[in-house]
């Protein structure tokens, strides 16, 4: 758009324009600066690029354009207009984990995100070819404000159990359906396993036919049993066995010797009062292993808090060091981890209480995404208050995580954190919706080639 300007005055005069306003960053004024003589008319032209993200609020949206002489910088003037956005829609969803796995039920979340600049009305639904598997969607319509996410929950049943045999593989379809345009499908795959493994069976198959032949044999082959003490008593009373001696009436009872002395008595025997007593229970006491103290960890930490302060809402944690194991827990914004060390965290131990419970999932390298990234690999991990809450991997070979996501279950609360990533030094606080319970945070990097060193949290 073009702004038209008229110097009135009775000098010449140079005038200088700016943006502002919200749509500052958007805006580009040519010329910036325009010099006229007295009766004399100029013409600038605004341009303006909003960009194709949620930040470009659809409808109207007001700006501004300061207009300062330089010679009468008091009478600087600010005319105003408006902008209006049109709107635009963008969705992705994704699948955390796409494949699980289970016997009974499996529990897949749909994650869906909103990039478009207006908020999405949505709603979920399952299918899979042969009607294999039944679908327990919550919630299964949503609402996502523009630049937010939110996850669905859904459990997947099969129709019919597998006693025995291999796993098998059921591809399934959740669709996210919005009005008036085709829908979102995304594609997971639950791997059904046997109720019992194929090798238990066949070890009861291979029991049981051994248990039947030694039976068999046992009887075929019964042993025959006989006593040999029957012929052995007959022998001796067929035999004569000769007098014994008598003792010589003349020959003088043989005297004790000197030298003979008695027979120790038992090591556990000694006399009242004798220094004995003190030996042998000094003795006793230092061959007992002393009690190994408990592991002390961020649920035993949260119930201490929660027992002094009933009604408030804590949060405590520690972290597993790669090569060093995990540090001791601490709670409500302390900082634990090594930051500026280099070494990455590859587990961490979470515990919460007056916030109805917590979920966590760990972000891990993946080297085979197009875009370097990382990914969730496993299913989210839950706890309720008071109960440790573990993500990550404690292995020798685990992999470094480049952060995780959180938040509470109940909307009871809301999550912050602070994060120190490799290379990139501490990272501003950042926190998720209060009262969503399916709103979260992460905390952390994307790249493959990052890690986090340290991190706090409060809620």
């Amino acid at each position: 758009m073009r702004l038209r300007l008229r110097n009135t005055g009775d000098v010449v005069d140079e005038y200088r324009f700016e943006v502002v306003g919200p749509l500052a960053p958007w805006a580009v004024v040519e010329p910036q600066a325009l010099r006229l003589y007295p009766g004399t008319t100029g013409t600038v032209e605004l341009t303006f690029a909003p960009p194709r993200t949620p930040d470009a609020t659809a409808g109207p949206n007001p700006y501004a354009v300061r207009i300062t002489p330089t010679e009468h910088p008091e009478a600087t003037t600010v005319p105003e207009g408006n902008i209006t956005v049109t709107p635009f829609t963008e969705v992705r969803a994704e699948l955390v984990p796409a494949t699980v796995k289970g016997r009974f039920r499996g529990r897949p979340r749909l994650a869906v995100d909103n990039l478009g600049n207006t908020k999405l009305t949505a709603s979920v639904s399952g299918s899979d070819n042969g009607d294999q598997l039944s679908y327990d969607i919550h919630p299964s319509n949503v609402q996502i404000e523009p630049g937010r996410a939110a996850f669905v929950k859904t459990t997947l049943k099969p129709r019919q159990i597998i006693w025995f045999g291999s796993a098998e593989h059921r591809p399934y379809t959740l669709a996210v359906q919005r009005s008036g345009v085709a829908p979102l499908d995304v594609e997971g795959t639950y791997v059904q396993r046997g109720f019992l493994p194929r090798w238990l069976a066949a070890f009861l198959s291979v029991s049981m036919a051994l248990a039947v032949a030694f039976v068999m044999l046992w009887i075929a082959y019964k042993p025959e049993v006989r006593s040999a003490a029957t012929e052995r008593l007959q022998e001796a009373a067929g035999s004569t066995l000769p007098p014994a001696p008598s003792p010589s009436l003349d020959a003088p009872k043989a005297a004790p010797s000197a030298g003979v002395s008695a027979p120790p008595a038992p090591a556990g025997t000694q006399q009242a009062g004798g220094a004995g007593d003190g030996a042998g229970a000094g003795g006793g006491g230092s061959e007992e292993k002393e009690a190994e103290a408990p592991e002390r960890t961020a649920a035993t930490a949260v119930q201490q808090l929660a027992a002094e302060d009933p009604g408030g809402r804590h949060i405590c944690y520690r972290a597993y060091v790669a090569g060093q194991g995990w540090t001791d827990p601490v709670c409500d914004g302390e900082t634990t981890g090594t930051a500026g060390s280099g070494t990455p965290l590859t587990a961490v131990n979470i515990a919460v209480s007056g916030t109805k419970g917590t979920s966590s999932n760990a972000f891990v390298p993946n080297p085979g995404s197009a875009d370097d990234t990382g990914h969730y690999p496993e299913a989210w991990s839950s706890a309720a208050d008071g109960i440790d809450n573990y993500v990550g991997s404690t292995e020798e070979d685990a992999p470094n995580m480049l952060g995780f996501g959180i938040n509470v279950d109940g909307g009871n609360g809301n999550v912050c954190h602070s994060t120190y990533v490799h290379g990139d030094a501490w990272l501003g606080l950042i926190c998720d919706k209060p009262g969503d319970a399916l709103d979260l945070t992460y905390a952390g990097a994307y790249d493959n080639d990052s890690w986090i060193e340290a991190f706090s949290l409060t809620v």
